[in-house]
């Protein structure tokens, strides 16, 4: 109930017990008295009604400060306070009491603050002698993330319902270049901690494979693998091979384990999934099988033909000269046929039939900036730099291709002394021009193609390969050309590009301060949610913090979304690594006043994608999770006039931190978000972008949690229940 509504109340009380109480006196008094004394009284009130109603006024106004005044001192202060100790014990134990009320319960409040001093003292000794026997466990566990960041194979753990616990760089990377392509906020098909791994794979697959681990364990004891080839939605094709994870031995596996073991034999509790790509390997092979298949049809008739004309001719020796010319000529011919479908065959498919060398990935910027410094080194020239794409990634053998390098720079120096070489790198298309420049006299092509078939030589060492040979090991090509114009020279190197599924984008590369958190391993002991979600507790949740920024207030008025920011609360931990960021085009102008509050122009919005295909994707995003958003009947009111237009449901549960403050701290004066961050000791970066209110509200959220358990509030439904009562949820949009 509203404070000022319960004082009010409190004296209308009080007000009606003096008012009865009054009345009750003058009765009695009335009927003790004989009719003289009656009349006497009357006569002496007669003109003096109003003065007496005036004072007994008077009277209760002086009542009602001292009960106001009495109020404040003894009764709201302390359920104030009583607010506040909850916060300091449950989610921000750096808060003190405000030293208010009565000056006995100021003194309480003191007495309180000291006490709430040494306990934190206590909580920081307890905190580092537990974060001192954590530490072995930590740096496990932060050498296995390190590890699994690592890999250059895509490695996802699931438990036992296909939730994944833990994935690395590598697969998120491969399942968003796999994905559709184009979809907004960078949504690919999603993966992310406590998602499930049948919407980026098939479960019949999955399953099976399971079995099968299951029957050959009973079989052998040993620990076996299975695999299997699946297609992504985009068409590509992947190898997977799936190893089950094992409890050590008679533990019980959550919500039930698999056929009954002996006595301390070991469970599936789930299993590792390492996944290639292998759409370019298949579509080589297939190409290789269309070569032999080619060669196959096309030189059966040939050699069928000269077959029969060799027999002819071995057969009758005696044949007439002009008869035996005939058969020589036939023969001929189906030579030159034979040999001409060979060699359009060899062209046709030389790619297919190149056995790759290993190449690996590497940023284009870094191989010049070797072969810069190698040069310098070895040959003892001058290297430069001009017209760097520094986000280019090339595949390459690094170690044969810089000796080529060092090989060229070598042999200008020696044969036209050359002082100066300088570098340039290009992406064309799927390819990649590395240009060794210099300033000079043009060279002959006769002395390029006699570089380019010599074996190097590089520092008195011959190699034993030739600068042809290194090129045809990258499946490129070598030539040399001369600017007029500017004086100039370069061999040009062309060289494969790294393919978008293998391009490591600048936003995963792994700093010290900021590696995501990939892994959760106590998503093992997790089973699939019930379906009656207003009944799961609100710790076996997976939420997803949501908030948008918009062009006005008034969405039935015509004003749009801009930006989307939401971030995922999965077995209470807030996934910061696990985002969704948009803007937005709202197709029309935004109004000058919202600008200084979002910092959104409409130049950042222009050409950014529509509502018709964010929506879609941020539908994704928080399938089968919680909605949790500040004041979250603004954002739902957007979401749901979009509704029948794009034919999206957004029929997920919706917590609303705004409400839960309410029911938290029904004392409090403020309940925005800020003054709430600041009562839960959270520290607010980042306001009044989407994603940065969604982060803010997130760990709003966590911090409410034991708030809420306090109260007996601890499942969904009791959640909606208690924030439905309260004066904030009336409010309309």
């Amino acid at each position: 109930m509203n404070r000022k509504l319960k004082l009010a109340l409190s004296l209308a009380g009080l007000y009606l017990l003096l008012a009865v109480l009054f009345g009750a006196l003058v009765l009695v008094l009335w009927m003790d008295m004989r009719e003289p004394e009656r009349d006497a009284v009357l006569a002496i009130m007669e003109n003096r009604y109003v003065l007496a109603i005036l004072i007994i006024l008077l009277a209760w106004a002086v009542l009602g400060f001292i009960v106001q005044g009495l109020y404040e001192a003894y009764v709201r202060a302390p359920l104030s306070l009583r607010e506040q100790a909850l916060v300091m014990v449950e989610a921000n134990p750096g808060l003190r009491l405000q030293e208010i009320g009565a000056s006995e319960i100021r003194t309480l409040a003191h007495v309180v603050n000291a006490l709430a001093e040494q306990r934190e003292a206590l909580q920081r000794d307890v905190e580092a002698k537990i974060r001192e026997a954590k530490a072995s466990i930590e740096e496990e566990k932060n050498r296995l993330a390190a590890l699994m960041s690592e890999l250059t194979q895509s490695v996802v753990v699931c438990n036992l319902d296909g939730r994944i616990l833990l994935y690395n760089n590598r697969a998120r990377l491969q399942f968003r270049a796999l994905g559709d392509g184009g979809t907004a906020g960078g949504a690919g098909p999603l993966i992310g901690l406590g998602r499930s791994i049948f919407g980026l794979l098939e479960r019949g697959l999955i399953t099976h494979a399971l079995e099968n681990i299951q029957h050959r364990l009973k079989r052998s004891g040993s620990q076996p693998v299975a695999n299997f080839v699946t297609t992504t939605r985009a068409g590509q094709l992947l190898r997977a091979q799936m190893a089950a994870v094992l409890s050590s031995g008679g533990e019980e596996v959550p919500g039930g384990a698999p056929a009954p073991r002996g006595e301390g034999e070991r469970q599936i509790t789930g299993y590792v999934l390492m996944l290639d790509n292998i759409t370019r390997n298949f579509e080589t092979e297939t190409r290789r099988d269309q070569m032999l298949e080619s060669l196959t049809e096309g030189t059966r008739a040939p050699l069928a033909s000269v077959r029969a004309a060799v027999e002819t001719l071995a057969n009758y020796p005696d044949m007439e000269a002009e008869q035996r010319d005939r058969f020589v000529s036939i023969i001929g011919e189906e030579v030159r046929k034979l040999s001409h479908h060979v060699d359009r065959t060899m062209t046709e498919y030389a790619d297919a039939m190149k056995t790759r060398w290993p190449l690996e990935e590497m940023l284009g910027a870094d191989l010049v900036g070797a072969g810069q410094r190698r040069i310098e080194a070895k040959v003892g020239i001058r290297t430069k730099t001009q017209e760097i794409d520094s986000g280019l990634w090339i595949k390459v053998d690094s170690f044969s291709l810089l000796q080529g390098l060092n090989y060229l720079s070598t042999r200008l120096h020696e044969e036209f002394a050359i002082r100066e070489v300088r570098f340039r790198l290009a992406r064309d298309g799927n390819l990649a021009h590395l240009d060794l420049m210099w300033a000079g006299s043009p060279m002959g092509v006769e002395t390029m193609h006699a570089w380019e078939e010599e074996p190097m030589n590089l520092g008195g060492e011959t190699s034993l390969l030739t600068l042809r040979d290194v090129m045809d090991r990258h499946g490129g090509e070598i030539w040399y050309q001369y600017d007029k114009p500017q004086q100039s020279a370069f061999f040009r190197l062309l060289l494969p590009s790294a393919m978008p599924q293998e391009e490591m984008a600048a936003d995963v590369l792994l700093r010290s301060d900021s590696r995501p958190e990939y892994y959760d391993f106590d998503l093992f002991q997790r089973r699939e949610q019930r379906s009656d979600l207003d009944d799961v507790p609100l710790t076996e949740l997976t939420f997803t913090v949501f908030d948008t920024e918009t062009t006005g207030l008034e969405p039935s008025a015509g004003d749009e979304i801009i930006q989307f920011g939401a971030v995922r609360i999965v077995n209470g931990r807030l996934l910061r690594s696990e985002s969704f960021e948009q803007l937005v085009d709202p197709q029309r102008r935004l109004k000058p006043e919202s600008i200084p509050i979002h910092g959104i122009t409409d130049a950042m919005v222009r050409g950014q994608p529509t509502i018709h295909k964010v929506l879609p994707a941020f539908a994704e995003f928080c399938a089968d999770t919680v909605l949790v958003a500040h004041n979250a009947a603004f954002d739902m009111r957007f979401l749901q006039m979009k509704e029948e237009p794009l034919g999206i449901r957004f029929d997920h549960p919706v917590l609303d931190t705004l409400l839960l403050s309410a029911v938290i701290h029904p004392n409090q004066e403020s309940h925005k978000l800020e003054a709430i961050a600041e009562r839960l000791g959270i520290n607010v970066i980042g306001r009044h972008t989407a994603l940065g209110d969604a982060i803010v509200t997130g760990e709003v959220f966590l911090k409410m949690l034991p708030l809420l358990t306090q109260q007996g509030i601890q499942t969904l439904r009791q959640a909606r229940e208690a924030a439905e009562k309260t004066y904030y949820a009336r409010v309309k949009y």
